[in-house]
C-alpha cells in the first residue's frame, strides 16, 4: 500500500492498511493511524500523529514548521484526530513554545482546497473549512462551526460551536456559539438556525438561543445586562450556558 516512489523514514509508525501514493514524504517523528489514505505529493513531517481514517490529498503539507519568526527549531507537535478530510494544497503547521507547543485537529472535519491551519491552532470536530478560509496562530474554532471560502481570521480569535461565517469574512473578534458572521470586519448577521434545526436542537433549546441572541445583539443593552437577561435560560438550557461561558471568557470581546 505504499507505493515504491513515496519516501517513508525508517523512524516513521505507519499503521495497518495506509496508503501512501507515488512521491509523497513522510518524515521521521511521524505516526500515521490505520486506514488512512495519503494521495501523491504529499509532505507530512514531525513531530506529528495523525489518527485513523483520514484522507490526505495532493500537495497538502502537514505537520511544517510554522511560520512564526519567533519559533527557533523547538521539539512542537501536531495532534490529528480521525477521519479527517484534507483536500488539494492545504498547509497545518505545527504550534510554539509560546503557547502549548501543540496544533490540535479532532474527527470528521473537511478542510477544503487550500485552507491554512496556523501554528497553535485548536479546531474542534465536524468542522468545514471552505476553499482558502484561513485561521492564524493560536485560534480555536468549535465544534460543528462552517467557515465560508476565503475567511480570515485574526490570531487568538475563538469562534463558538455551531457559528457561521460567510464568504469572504474577515474575523477579529470572537464569534459567539450558534451566531452567523459576514462582512468586513464581520458583524452578526443572525442565527445559525438552519443549522440547529438539521442537528436536532429541541424546540424550546431554539427558542432559549434566539432570546439570547435578541438580548446579546437586538435590544441594545451592554453585555452585563444582556447577560444578567439571559441568567434563567443559562440556567436551565446547557447551550445558552455554553453561550455565557464563552462571553464571559472572551479575551478579544465578541463580535457586535
Amino acid at each position: 500500500m505504499i507505493d515504491k516512489l513515496a519516501f517513508v523514514h525508517p523512524d516513521a509508525k505507519i499503521g495497518n492498511n495506509v496508503t501512501i501514493g507515488p512521491w509523497s514524504y513522510i518524515g521521521a517523528d511521524v505516526e500515521i493511524g490505520d486506514d488512512t489514505w495519503i494521495s501523491s505529493h504529499v509532505v507530512v513531517k514531525g513531530p506529528t500523529v495523525i489518527g485513523k481514517g483520514n484522507r490526505i490529498f495532493q500537495f497538502a503539507s502537514v505537520g511544517e514548521e510554522c511560520q512564526d519568526k519567533k519559533y527557533a527549531g523547538e521539539p512542537t507537535r501536531l495532534i490529528m484526530g480521525d477521519n479527517n478530510i484534507i483536500r488539494e494544497s492545504v498547509t497545518i503547521h505545527r504550534g510554539t513554545v509560546q503557547d502549548n507547543s501543540e496544533t490540535r485537529i479532532g474527527s470528521n472535519n473537511l478542510f477544503m482546497a487550500y485552507v491554512h491551519i496556523a501554528h497553535d491552532c485548536v479546531v474542534g470536530n465536524n468542522v468545514i473549512m471552505a476553499n482558502n478560509a484561513s485561521i492564524a496562530g493560536h485560534v480555536h474554532v468549535g465544534d460543528h462551526v462552517i467557515l465560508g471560502g476565503m475567511t480570515g481570521v485574526h490570531q487568538f480569535v475563538h469562534i463558538g460551536a455551531h457559528a457561521f461565517t460567510a464568504g469572504s469574512s474577515t474575523i477579529f473578534q470572537d464569534v459567539p456559539p450558534f451566531v452567523m458572521a459576514a462582512g468586513t470586519p464581520a458583524i452578526p448577521r443572525g442565527l445559525n438556525v438552519e443549522g440547529l434545526k438539521r442537528r436536532g436542537f429541541s424546540k424550546e433549546t431554539q427558542h432559549a438561543i434566539r432570546r439570547a441572541y435578541k438580548a446579546l445583539y437586538r435590544k441594545n443593552l451592554t453585555i452585563d445586562e444582556a447577560l444578567a437577561e439571559i441568567a434563567i435560560d443559562a440556567e436551565n438550557d446547557q447551550y445558552v450556558q455554553s453561550m455565557v461561558d464563552f462571553i464571559t471568557t472572551s479575551s478579544r470581546g465578541i463580535i457586535r
